[in-house]
């Protein structure tokens, strides 16, 4: 007959087995087998490609033709063509996480041919400050219930005149 020391110590036995278990399969995420795929936004571009151009001497129709048309191009200046790109991954509760990210600046003189070719990451991104500033709308700020209770009374009840308050009959083809 087992007695409370030895049931204790199996259920004692089969928590550290399944927490064993719950470690081992935790750690299988890390290696690909449960997680989620990685999805590409952008435009990457490859080193091996990268390589092939060679500032002083590659066009813009080189650099088309090989990594293919930028994803945008700088703001003031026609010249630089910038390709981003961003691998995310989803996380917990479908949020997308993002893995990496990567910018690759090509700038190139007026004749169309590559000066300088610049790579930026994550490390190199500016921190940004959100302004917490609302829009000011014309007329007055109503509360939540002044919103919520201030067309009570305003409708007009079923078969009443449909013209505002005036309370006048319309009539077709003739005088009222």
């Amino acid at each position: 007959m087992p007695t409370a020391a030895t049931s204790s110590a199996r259920i004692a036995r089969q928590v550290l087995v399944a927490l064993g278990i719950l470690t081992l399969l935790g750690g299988c995420t890390r290696v690909g087998i449960f997680a989620a795929p990685e999805t590409l936004h952008g435009n990457r571009v490859d080193e091996y490609r990268l390589a092939e151009l060679v500032p002083g001497t590659s066009t813009q129709a080189d650099v088309t033709a090989l990594i293919g048309s930028p994803t945008a191009k700088a703001s003031f200046d026609t010249n630089t063509w910038l390709y981003v790109s961003e691998v995310t991954r989803t996380r917990i509760a479908q949020t997308p996480g993002v893995s990496n990210q990567a910018v690759v600046a090509l700038s190139f003189d007026n004749g169309g041919v590559l000066r300088g070719i610049k790579k930026l990451d994550t490390a190199d991104a500016l921190p940004t400050t959100i302004v917490a500033r609302a829009t000011p709308s014309p007329g007055t700020s109503a509360s939540f219930l002044q919103q919520l209770f201030g067309n009570v009374g305003r409708f007009n009840p079923v078969g009443g005149s449909g013209a505002g308050t005036g309370g006048g009959a319309v009539t077709m083809g003739g005088a009222p």
